[in-house]
Parts: C-alpha cells; structure tokens; sequence
C-alpha cells in the first residue's frame, strides 16, 4: 500500500533497497534526472530548393499567367514545386482557350455563330500530349527532390508536375498564336495588303516565324519539366506528330458563318433585285415542233462537232446551264464557250447545253439526260485517252451540293456531281477540267477528282459563292478566272491563283456577310503533263486563224446573248 505520508515526488515509492545491496550504501551518489529535458537539434541552414518551392507554392493567378508569358519568352519559370491549385488550374485554362476563341472570330467576315464541334473536335490532341508528357517528365519529377534538379542559373527547375506542365504550356506560346490569328485575319478582311511578290513573301516568312516561335516554346518549356536531351527530343517528334495529325484531320474552325444571317443576306437581296424591277426571262412555251425541234437541234450540234486531230491534244467542251430564271447564267455559260473557241483551239468542239427561253431554237436544253448524252457523244469524237474535255456549270448550288436546274414549264431535275462521274468514267474520257461556279460547289470536288482530273470550284462545301442574281453580268468566279485571267494565260491553275484574291477582294468590297467563297482546287498528278503540254503548244501556235484556229465561231451557238 502506497504510504500516504510519503512525498508527493516521483521517486517517493522507491527504496534504497530496490536497487540492490551494492546500490544500497552509495545512494547518496546515485542521482536521477528529474528535470531532464529533451534537447533539440542544432538550427539547420534553410534549403534553398525548399525555400524557392515554399515561395513558389503560394502563386497566384497573375503569377501563374506571369510565369507563363514569361516561359514564352524562354526564360526559366519561377515555379519551382509549385502546382496550380483545381480552381486555378480550371480558370486559367478557360482565360487562355477564351482569348483564343475571340481572335479566331476574326477569321469569319459578317455574322458567324460559334461551332462547338469544331472547337471541341481538335482537342483529343491535348489530351494526347497530356499523356506524353507525363510519360517523358515522370523520372525527372521522382527525382525532384535532388540538388541536382537546381538550375545553372540558381533558379530551380520546375517540379510541379503535370498541371503545372498544361498551365505553362498553355500560356507560354499564347503571344505567337494571337499574334497568328490576327496574321490570318488580315488576309480574311484585308486581301488587297498582301498583294504582290514582297508582300506575299512577307506574309509567309511572319508566318512561318510564328510558327516556329509557338512550338520551340512548347519544346523548351517541356525540356524544363523533362530535364533529359533524348526524352525531351523523342516527347518533341511525337507532339509535331501530334500537332501535324490535329491540323489534317481536324480543320474545322470554333466559328461558322451563321446560317440564319445568310438566309436574310439572301431574302435582303432577292428583295432588291425585285425593287429594280430587273428584267425577268420570258416562261418557255413548250409545244410538239418545239420538242421536235430540239431533237433536229441536238442532232445537227453532234454532226457538226470537229474530229480529233491525230498527234494533236485537242481541247473539247461541254459548257451547262440549267437554269433559266437567271440570265446571269446565261451570259456566263455562252463567255466561256467562246473562250474555249478562241483561246484553247476548240471551235467546232464545244457543245452548249443552255436552259433559256429566248434559245430554245438555238441550244439543246440542259436537262440530266442531255448532259450524258453530250458527254458520249464528245468521248465518240475525242481521243479518249489523250485529248482533253473541259466541262464547265453554272447555275444556283444547293447545300446537298446538288446543280439547281430550272426551266418552267419543264420540269428539270438538278445535276449532282456523282452523275457527271458516272458518265464521265462511262464514257472512257481519261483527262479532265472541271469548273464548277456555283454555291457549296467545294462538294463537288471529291466526287469527282482523280488522278486525271483538275477540277476547281467557285466555293468550298460550306459556303456560298457571288455573283449569281437578276442584276449580275457574270459571277464573281466565271468573271475572274475565265473573263479575265485565262485570256492572259492558257494555264488554268495559273489563273485560278492569280484570281482567287480578285474574288476575295470583290467579294469584301459588295459586303458579302456570310464569309469569303473560298475557292477550291485539285489538280490531279497525271493531268499536269497534259496541261503543260497543251499551254505550251497554245503558247507557240501561229498568230494566223487559219493555223491557230483562234477565230470565233459564227454559229448560232456561240453568239447567243
């Protein structure tokens, strides 16, 4: 039992006895530490590492996008083992993906609406590169606690890991994109500034410098979390790759042009076409010597087409118009029938499909049928294998990229581009040009492209072309590339160039809001060879008609107005 009157100290309970008998007579000298403290060790200098990194961890937003601007600069980022918190991470994504969506409205003339698809449809690639990343940055981030990871600098290297890896990369090469963008959109608003051989080449070189600015600050900033030559090269051929694959496969824009804006720029137009009173086609009347008619009509056109010449590459033509209701179509389809006759040696070789009733009597009708019948009928008088058929529509284009056709009271379906391919390859007819002026004509152009063919549309797939109307004399595209560029030239891709920014610029001028046409191009390998060839011999031909067969044919069929 514990003695009551015993001291209250710690040792109180112990006797002398309980440390043994030899213990027992010197416990005078045995002395117990009863206010022992635990000593504390000695004051360490502080780690620089840990220093800059306890700093680093508390970033804020601004210091964060600092930082980030500042890598673009290739200069180290002060991070250190900072990473970005989830909100920061969150808003500082959405603040650099959001200016970047802004800028890129400026690639859109008039009203656009925003595209989600084409904003979301390109970003499987980040997700990409986000595991790449991780793959390459992996064995430098577990050794992050190094001295080693110190850079030559003092400054430390970057040890935040993926998130502060995705914050930097997506402000760092922030200045050259926005910068590529406004780049872009002056030759959208402004065509005319880049005109000519400097200001192209100034176009180009400022282009490819930003280019290559925006990626070294992806490579460079990803070097700094990497810290390894061979991974970082390895990380930079895969994220080009990446980069490379995006832009090819993905070319759709965060902003279209808004459809419901083309509709009323469309209904605006009708309108005032119908305020101007401008003079309409008179109806077709259809009666049986007319349809007899026309079976006489065609006949005699396909009698009188010219053979071809042996060792000759003879051009053929098959110019179709079906819509009537337009005499803007009407101009246009005769300008380059008459062209081909007088400045690609094809008179006697062109057959003008035209819907309209002042030429019933004229002009075989330019009805589905009649075109597959024209395209036999040429293939029967042509070297199939080595003459060459120009095929040129115009008319109204829907968005199923089907060719309007009109030519009441007939009744006329519409022309597709699978149908002319048909024909085509029905007919053997081996090389081709093919120009199609028309809206949404872009779809046209994998339909029918092959390695023979050169086919060149008055607009991509998705948006309209100009020109086309009641007061119109030719259609923006017919206007430059036909009127005016291929009697400078006999080389179409030649003229389609030198054209495309006429179009653009004219197109700005008459304020068409729902976006530039934007003009399309294909040129087949094997129709190159033939294309040089026969401008070359166009090129040397002798100035006589006789020989160059430059006269313009005086037939009915080439001057119909």
């Amino acid at each position: 039992m514990k003695d009551l009157n015993a001291s209250s100290s710690t040792w109180a309970d112990t006797l002398p006895s309980q440390w043994g008998p030899e213990l027992a007579e010197t416990q005078s000298e045995v002395e117990v530490p009863l206010n022992r403290l635990q000593q504390s060790p000695a004051p360490q200098p502080p780690d620089p590492v840990a220093a800059v990194g306890a700093a680093a961890e508390r970033l804020t937003l601004w210091g964060w996008m600092r930082e980030g601007l500042r890598a673009g600069l290739f200069l180290p980022p002060r991070t250190a083992a900072a990473a970005p918190t989830p909100w920061q991470l969150l808003v500082l994504s959405l603040v650099s993906a959001g200016l970047l969506v802004a800028v890129s409205r400026l690639d859109v003339v008039g009203p656009a609406q925003f595209n989600l698809r084409g904003w979301l449809a390109p970003m499987w690639s980040g997700l990409v590169l986000l595991w790449l990343a991780w793959c390459a940055m992996a064995p430098a981030q577990r050794a992050a606690a190094s001295p080693s990871a110190l850079a030559s600098a003092g400054v430390p290297a970057p040890t935040g890991g993926l998130a502060a890896w995705y914050v930097l990369t997506a402000w760092a090469p922030l200045a050259p994109l926005l910068a590529l963008y406004v780049l872009m959109a002056t030759a959208v608003h402004r065509p005319g500034l880049w005109d000519g051989t400097v200001a192209a080449i100034v176009f180009w070189v400022a282009y490819g410098v930003l280019t290559l600015w925006m990626l070294a600050t992806l490579v460079v900033v990803s070097a700094r979390f990497i810290q390894s030559r061979w991974r970082t090269a390895a990380f930079s051929v895969a994220m080009a790759a990446v980069i490379g694959v995006g832009m090819w496969q993905f070319q759709d824009q965060p902003w279209e042009p808004d459809v419901q804006a083309l509709a009323d720029a469309s209904a605006e137009t009708a309108a005032a076409a119908d305020e101007a009173q401008a003079p309409e086609p008179v109806p077709l009347a259809l009666t049986q010597a007319m349809f007899e008619e026309q079976q006489t009509l065609w006949q005699q056109q396909v009698d009188a087409l010219a053979p071809e010449r042996p060792g000759v590459v003879d051009v053929y033509g098959l110019v179709f118009a079906p819509y009537a209701d337009e005499n803007v179509f009407r101009r246009e389809s005769t300008m380059v029938s008459s062209l081909l006759e007088e400045r690609f040696d094809a008179q006697g070789r062109v057959l003008h499909l035209l819907n309209h009733a002042e030429t019933a009597d004229t002009h075989a009708w330019a009805t589905p049928e009649n075109l597959q019948r024209a395209i036999a009928a040429l293939a029967a008088r042509m070297d199939r294998e080595h003459d060459l058929l120009v095929v040129y529509l115009t008319s109204h284009g829907a968005r199923d990229h089907a060719l309007a056709a009109s030519h009441w009271p007939l009744q006329v379906a519409p022309a597709t581009p699978e149908m002319l391919r048909a024909a085509l390859d029905a007919a053997g007819i081996r090389n081709r040009v093919i120009a199609v002026s028309a809206c949404y004509s872009g779809g046209w152009i994998e339909p029918l492209a092959t390695d023979s063919t050169l086919i060149m549309t008055a607009a991509d797939a998705t948006h309209t072309s100009y020109g086309c109307g009641r007061l119109s004399e030719l259609t923006f595209f017919g206007r430059a590339v036909f009127h005016e560029q291929l009697r400078q030239t006999h080389s179409f891709t030649e003229a389609f160039a030198k054209a495309v920014p006429l179009i653009q610029q004219r197109e700005v001028e008459a304020g068409k809001a729902d976006g530039f046409s934007n003009p399309q191009i294909r040129v087949g390998k094997q129709i190159t060879p033939v294309l040089q060839a026969l401008e070359q011999r166009l090129q040397t031909a002798t100035v006589e008609p006789e020989a160059s067969g430059s006269h313009v044919a005086s037939g009915p069929a080439a001057r119909a107005q």
